[in-house]
């Protein structure tokens, strides 16, 4: 079993982020809790198509000292591929607009 990184690109709330796949979704688990990161933070089906965790750059230089393997975007792209889940991702219904208010002539 194996857990990938990429490269932390994504800006959010003052840090660059990355993603945090695994072959098997219970090493995913594992490892996450190895490096500090709460189950709570997993990201997975329904909501989203390929279990994951998003980290800080900070978090991934822990994960990479434990033993992650460092990917290109190529490469995170082909693991995210490998472990999708079919029909992961929910589509939720979307709300339909609000009424326009009409304005009443006097």
């Amino acid at each position: 079993m194996a857990v990938y990184v990429d490269q932390p690109i994504w800006r959010w709330a003052g840090h660059k982020w990355c993603h945090m796949l695994a072959d098997d979704v219970e090493e995913l688990h594992r490892f996450a809790a190895s490096i500090g990161i709460h189950h709570l933070l997993y990201q997975g089906p329904p909501k989203t198509s390929a279990p994951h965790y998003d980290l800080t750059g900070l978090e991934r230089a822990r994960a990479l000292r434990l033993g992650a393997i460092a990917c290109s975007r190529e490469e995170i792209v082909a693991v995210f591929r490998r472990v999708k889940v079919k029909n992961g991702k929910v589509a939720r219904p979307r709300r339909a607009p609000a009424p326009a208010k009409v304005r009443e002539i006097a």
